[in-house]
């Protein structure tokens, strides 16, 4: 696979306005340079920029996402006359930050946008919720612009319009056609930390992948289940990564075994071959599902409670965060501190003694 490469922001910054301006291909000094936006969310501390950064062959130490990053990649081809672009947005905190999905998702990015889900399979407790919150926030966001596209002028709005639809993505004489439910834009979800999680119990490991290809099956999704740890596995996640960021081919390698890493593009599979949620000791019919997504939803949490924290308590204060130290800031910063610890102290001192004066 050719090596990505990188450009500086100002360069990609000035071919975002001329992509603005030709739809989404620009012509510059006898080059083709076409563009795609990639955005990435998921569980916290899921691994999403050490993945990001194995996926782009980029050398470098992860360090928290605090909130929402931007990165590109560039990728030349054709004898270096066609340039691929990929605008790669990456959202921390989990889903305690879920508003800031209205930056990259807008009437512009959406024409060539597709979206990642990594999800932390070592942590099932956390699962579920982190892929319900997100996917809603993220389909919100989606249907805004939509709507806000339909607004435009006829011509302006077709120009705009993204491609993702079940003719897209499911042959015409699928059994599924009718049941399932496409994401706006292309999907792909991401089990990371499949180190850990192949040491599970084989009926929890059950659990956890039919449930992910159900939800991937209902949204018209990739899924794939990966580990920095392992270069094999990151190879088959890169190179579904670099079909969303630069249109490659994404390979031909399926896996649809619980035991094993599942493989599954979007459109091979089927809720026949998924099945029912696979739980024993519990009555199906006890769990007062109306659909089958809400079924397998109260399938999954009878196994794996979801865990009910509150994200946006743990969010650091990056002015604390060492990685970010700064000296002579921190000098500064620690002073004003003080002064104003010292100005609440006098303050409260004052209206202490203003309180007793008023008592006599």
């Amino acid at each position: 696979m050719p090596k990505i490469s990188s450009d500086t922001l100002w360069e990609l910054a000035a071919a975002e306005v001329h992509s603005r301006e030709s739809g989404g291909v620009e012509e510059d000094r006898g080059e083709t340079v076409s563009e795609r936006t990639v955005f990435l969310m998921g569980s916290k501390a899921g691994g999403k920029t050490s993945i990001l950064l194995r996926c782009l062959d980029r050398d470098e130490t992860s360090k928290p996402t605090l909130a929402l990053e931007y990165t590109f990649g560039r990728r030349a081809r054709g004898h270096n006359t066609h340039k691929d672009v990929a605008h790669l947005w990456e959202l921390g905190g989990g889903t305690s930050l879920s508003d800031l999905v209205q930056i990259p998702i807008t009437p512009v990015s959406i024409r060539s946008l597709s979206v990642i889900l990594i999800l932390d399979l070592s942590k099932p407790n956390a699962l579920w919720g982190t892929m319900e919150k997100l996917l809603q926030a993220t389909q919100a966001q989606l249907e805004k612009v939509t709507a806000q596209r339909a607004e435009k002028p006829k011509a302006e709005a077709k120009c705009q319009m993204p491609v993702h639809s079940i003719t897209h993505v499911l042959p015409k004489d699928h059994p599924d056609r009718e049941l399932i439910r496409p994401f706006p834009v292309p999907l792909l979800i991401i089990g990371s930390k499949y180190d850990t999680f192949q040491e599970f119990d084989s009926n929890k490991k059950k659990v956890i992948s039919k449930a992910l290809r159900f939800i991937a099956h209902y949204y018209a999704a990739s899924l794939i289940f990966t580990s920095i740890k392992s270069e094999s596995l990151m190879s088959k996640a890169k190179s579904f990564f670099s079909h969303l960021a630069f249109g490659l081919d994404r390979g031909k390698t399926v896996c649809y075994e619980s035991a094993k890493p599942l493989i599954i593009p979007a459109g091979s599979d089927s809720f026949s071959q998924i099945g029912s949620p696979p739980i024993n000791d519990v009555d199906m019919s006890s769990l007062h599902a109306k659909t089958p997504k809400d079924l397998w939803k109260k399938a999954y949490e009878h196994v794996f409670p979801q865990e009910s924290t509150s994200e946006q308590r743990d969010l650091k204060d990056p002015a604390k965060d060492s990685q970010y130290s700064e000296p002579q800031i921190d000098a500064m910063r620690t002073q004003k501190d003080q002064e104003l610890e010292q100005y609440k102290r006098n303050a409260a001192k004052s209206w202490k003694g203003l309180d007793l004066e008023t008592e006599r």
